[in-house]
């Protein structure tokens, strides 16, 4: 018996090299305006602001070199709306695909943005249909192309909030490997690690379903295979295109899987210590990953060992024993060595401190990636897989 599931996705998605040209054929379709959002350089994306304009479309541009705060959201809907803007493309990492989410989202809205806002704002429901979007993202990582919300921070709040509507989907995600050649070791190494984490967390959720299964079974093997075979061709100075084009398909896969199926313990712990330590998302998903499959092996097995998701967290194991060497009871910790052997940081390096252990584990408690975890985890057991993280 299948239960019931639903499945949103991008209007439209292509993958492959070369296809960021599209967007220069597509944007004029959805009007003559358009507010693009880069990261921090915009230089890189010169060849779709320039070819925009030769296809006469007016581009005003913003950038974005951290992940987007709600001032940074509130100062981008006030360009779109002066400039008249028509739509949105998102060309970056997952940073400035939000933030492009967040202008097609609110730019129309006739009442003040921040009522839409989860937390800080009254977390209303958006009144008019967001701008179209296309989003080219330039990171292996988020999977924000294939979204349905946009995540802002809340600096003096110390907390990360969501702008979420289905309407936030772009019209079209066009998902180019080359976009992603050149990305320095460190970057390439923290957004793999949370792309991997995209594709484990919701195979593993209590929201999973048939299509999101399908995803993430093929999905993590190959980042798995991938993602070493490309930091060891970063590590000589070498590219793999090939090997990058693998992780771009596994964040892709990831974002369409989280966006039906949820995520777990180890997002609903980022997405507080993103405000709290300030290190980056992928990071913090990366170094945290071993430690929560580790705390959820023993809970399942302690409290609910035949709930279908500790099947899948050894199938999960085996997976990563195939790829580490090792055997499927040292599989974890055998991912978290191999990362931060590569380079990746422990927690406390990335900001975090002890002393906020306690704070962190209770505040991740009511946070929406924590419900879809295979069972709760108590503020105990996600302190020692914090602590675990280093």
């Amino acid at each position: 018996m299948i239960s019931p599931y639903a499945f949103a996705a991008p209007a439209a998605i292509a993958f492959g090299l070369g296809v960021r040209a599209q967007a220069l054929t597509a944007a004029p379709r959805f009007g003559d305006r358009a507010l693009v959002v880069t990261g921090a350089t915009p230089a890189r994306a010169a060849w779709l602001i320039d070819g925009l304009r030769a296809a006469g479309v007016a581009v005003h541009v913003v950038s974005i070199g951290h992940e987007p705060t709600v001032a940074d959201a509130l100062a981008a809907v006030a360009a779109a709306r002066r400039f008249g803007a028509r739509m949105a493309i998102g060309i970056g990492g997952g940073a400035a695909i939000d933030l492009a989410k967040a202008v097609a989202g609110l730019a129309g809205e006739p009442g003040d943005p921040i009522d839409h806002l989860e937390v800080v704002g009254r977390g209303l429901p958006l009144t008019v249909d967001p701008l179209p979007l296309i989003a080219l993202p330039t990171t292996a990582g988020a999977g924000a192309e294939a979204t349905r919300n946009a995540v802002l921070a809340v600096p003096e709040a110390e907390r990360k909030v969501s702008l979420r509507d289905a309407r936030l989907l772009p019209r079209l995600a066009l998902v180019d490997p080359e976009l992603t050649h050149g990305l320095p070791a460190g970057v390439t190494l923290a957004t793999g690690m949370d792309a991997l984490t995209q594709v484990i967390e919701p195979y593993l959720s209590s929201k999973a379903n048939p299509v999101t299964d399908a995803l993430c079974r093929d999905a993590i093997p190959r980042a798995l295979a991938a993602l070493p075979r490309l930091m060891a061709a970063l590590a000589t100075g070498e590219e793999d295109p090939g090997a990058r084009a693998a992780m771009a398909h596994v964040s892709l896969m990831g974002g369409l899987a989280l966006a039906n199926a949820g995520l777990g313990a180890v997002h609903g712990l980022a997405g507080v210590l993103g405000g709290t330590a300030g290190g980056a998302h992928g990071a913090i998903c990366g170094t945290l990953l071993g430690p929560i499959l580790t705390a959820n092996r023993r809970a399942l097995a302690a409290r609910a060992p035949d709930l279908p998701a500790a099947a899948r967290l050894e199938e999960v194991c085996a997976m990563i024993a195939g790829a580490m060497g090792c055997d499927a009871s040292a599989a974890p910790a055998a991912l978290a060595a191999w990362a931060h052997g590569a380079g990746l940081p422990g927690l406390c390096a990335l900001g975090h401190s002890r002393a906020r252990d306690a704070q962190v584990a209770a505040a991740s408690a009511a946070s929406s990636s924590m419900r879809a975890n295979p069972l709760p985890l108590s503020e105990a057991e996600l302190i020692d897989a914090m602590q675990a993280a280093g």
